[in-house]
Order: structure tokens, then sequence, then C-alpha cells
């Protein structure tokens, strides 16, 4: 996913610049196929390639030129989840690499908790019914890689987290009800605004901006400017880093957390219901 989000840079910076395709492969002794697969991270760069395309491109900015020379470095860095990589699936993959840099997520989920947010407990119910022919042992595992991954909350400097939720998802039956309030519990113990926030769109909206689907927007440091959106589906997600799109998942998640209750009215409706929770046990 670096290697893409790189790729994406350099396009954008080609076509700022009026550079068409055949002048940059020239400039770095390739084709057009060769530029092609850069900018869609399908093929690696080299760092002269990189710093020749540059100064074509007529990128002198410093703090530019740093960035992209780390993101070129860190796509032959490998991750936390490395260790995980025979038992996740490539989107996964993806996914996690997204988070490891990120410096905001703007999160839609109108199903279930997200994973950062989730409990243990709730992580192992939700892997348990996604998967039941998975052993003891693989779900451990899973569970473990689930809350390794929230550890990017903990950092010195963390991501901005705003999660938006519809209210299904506080009353959906995952696990135990006892497992279920815990997770309510959590949601109200992490809101913390404006770093990490969490909203509730109630069922009296109805109609929302987010009732196709789950999405998140990625944004990274400056001066990179780049945002990835992720779509959730059943078998992975779709990416999507065209100014267009993220454009249009921007105004869309603007006008789910509009819809939303604010903060305090969140985490009073979370309250109750874990408490309503709370005597079932």
């Amino acid at each position: 996913m670096r290697a893409r989000r790189l790729g994406a840079k350099l396009r954008r910076l080609r076509e700022d610049a009026g550079v068409k395709m055949d002048a940059a492969a020239r400039r770095i002794d390739g084709d057009k196929p060769k530029i092609s697969r850069i900018e869609n991270g399908r093929m690696s760069i080299r760092r002269l390639e990189l710093e020749a395309l540059l100064e074509l491109y007529g990128v002198t900015d410093e703090r530019t030129v740093n960035a992209l020379t780390t993101m070129l470095r860190q796509t032959r860095r490998k991750g936390w989840w490395h260790q995980y990589s025979q038992d996740l699936d490539p989107d996964f993959e993806e996914r996690l690499d997204l988070e490891d840099d990120v410096v905001r997520i703007l999160a839609f989920q109108p199903l279930l908790v997200p994973g950062l947010l989730q409990t243990a407990d709730y992580a192992r119910a939700v892997i348990r019914s996604a998967e039941r022919s998975a052993s003891e042992e693989e779900v451990d595992k899973w569970v473990s890689m689930r809350m390794t991954r929230q550890d990017i909350l903990s950092r010195d400097t963390p991501p901005q987290l705003v999660c938006v939720l519809d209210e299904a998802v506080l009353h959906r039956q995952i696990g135990s009800p006892a497992t279920l309030a815990g997770q309510l519990k959590r949601l109200r113990e992490v809101n913390s605004p404006p770093e990490l926030s969490v909203q509730i769109v109630p069922f009296g909206q109805g109609w929302h901006a987010g009732l196709d689907g789950g999405f998140s927007i990625y944004s990274y440091p400056d001066p990179l400017h780049l945002d990835v959106v992720t779509v959730d589906y059943l078998d992975g997600g779709l990416y999507l880093e065209e100014d267009s799109s993220v454009e249009r998942y921007r105004r869309a998640f603007d006008q789910v957390r509009a819809s939303a209750l604010s903060s305090r009215q969140s985490m009073s409706l979370i309250s109750r219901l874990a408490r309503d929770l709370e005597k079932q046990v």
C-alpha cells in the first residue's frame, strides 16, 4: 500500500507539472508501461529514479522531497503484522499498512464496532462467528493481532480518530449481553474529543448518507496531502485514491456526522444501553 500511495503522489506531481508519461519514462531510461506500473504501485522505484522524476516535475520543496524519500524507504520496511502474514488476507494487510503511519482516520460503520475500538471479548465473538471452522488457537492469534493493531492509538502521537456508528451497532447482539455491555463501556471510556470521538446516528434519523455501507478515510502528513478511502464489502475492501472519489466520500462523512448525535448525547445513549444490558447479566 505504501508503494501505491507513493505512485499515486508521483502521478499527481507529473500531471500537475504537465509532463507526459513518455517524457517521464525517458528521464529514467524506461518506457511508458514502467511509469504506469510505478504510479499504480505495482513496480518499485529506485532512489535515483525518484530523484530524477522529482527534478523533471519541478519538485524542489525540501519537505516534499524528504517525505517522498522517506515513503520510498518505508515501502521496503516490514510492518508489525509481518509475523501474521501467512494468516492474513492481502486486502487486510493493505488496511494495516494504511493505518501504520496515518495521522487521521474518519470512519463510519453501520454494522459492527470497528476493529480499532473492539474489546478482546467482542473481537473474539466476531471472529468466532465469521470463522466457524477456526480452531481456538487460530481465534486466539487473530484476537491478539486485533489488539496489537490498536497500539497505534496509544502512541506518543496517535492518529486522530473520528468514528461515527449507526445506532444498530449498539443493539446488535455480538456475543453475550456481558460482552456487548463491555464493548459499549469501552466506547464510552475511549471517547475523548477531538483526539478520539465516537458519535451515534440514531434510528430516528431515518435515511442518511452512510446506509450504503461502511467506509474510512485515511489522511497522511503534510506536505504529501494524501488521502485514501477504503470501502468495506464482503470479501475485502475497495481502495480509492482519486481526488474526486475521496472528495465524494468526505462529503458523505460530513453528512453522516451532521446526522449524528453530539458526543455528549451519544455517550448518554451508550451508557443507557449498557445499563440495560447489565441488567440481563
